[in-house]
């Protein structure tokens, strides 16, 4: 599904994605409300969402999308200008963010990894806009979950995540097995509430593990 305010960004979205064997535009929405009624009725497996929109913006329409049973993924589009609204919408349940200039293929890389179950934070952009949303933060803001929990190893683990690096970079580092590493990744998961990895990235910056200033946390 394809929601964004600008129908010239959709037509692009749409004449890219139609071209692809095993990607079909089953809906599109110019705005958050519409999307979320949308969700009720068509069956998408991933929303491209706009973060900016009237009526309802992509952080709340992502947060009701996501918690509906069995919704699909979302996968919100940003500019630099409005970082914040996507580190929230990654709190929120969405499983990434993207830039709105990224390359087509990047695009359509990113919609396959939501599909599959993986979240969009590797790409160098996507670090760099980690960094940059993590100046909005409040100082001091209260946890509301014990980070405390995590063994040393995890810890690493969560680390390593948050600054981009994927399971077999991770495990390169740590001198571990791959396979280790995602079970290590899973127990924080389980352990802080979290959903995906995304949000792992979100929980990172907000526990003050890692910061733009001192990336060692």
């Amino acid at each position: 599904m394809l929601v964004d305010d600008q129908e010239l960004v959709r037509a692009g979205f749409r004449m890219v994605l139609g071209a692809q064997p095993d990607i079909e535009v089953v809906g599109e929405a110019a705005d958050g409300a519409a999307a979320v009624e949308l969700s009720r009725t068509v069956s998408a497996d991933v929303v491209l969402m706009d973060v900016r929109m009237p009526t309802m913006d992509g952080v709340e329409a992502a947060r009701l999308i996501c918690g509906m049973p069995g919704g699909p993924r979302v996968l919100m589009l940003t500019t630099f200008d409005l970082d914040e609204y996507a580190f929230e919408a990654i709190k929120a349940g969405a499983s990434g963010f993207l830039l709105k200039d990224a390359l087509p293929t990047d695009l359509l890389s990113a919609i396959r990894s939501v599909h599959a179950g993986d979240a969009v934070i590797a790409p160098s952009t996507t670090r760099r806009l980690l960094d940059r949303v993590a100046v909005h933060l409040p100082a001091g803001e209260a946890l509301k979950r014990d980070a405390g929990a995590l063994t040393a190893r995890e810890r690493e683990v969560l680390y390593h995540v948050a600054r981009g690096l994927s399971n077999a970079e991770i495990a390169k580092q740590l001198g571990l097995a791959e396979a280790t590493v995602k079970t290590h990744l899973g127990r924080v998961l389980a352990k802080l509430s979290l959903r995906d990895r995304a949000q792992a990235v979100a929980y990172a910056y907000e526990s003050g593990l890692i910061t733009p200033d001192h990336p060692q946390g």
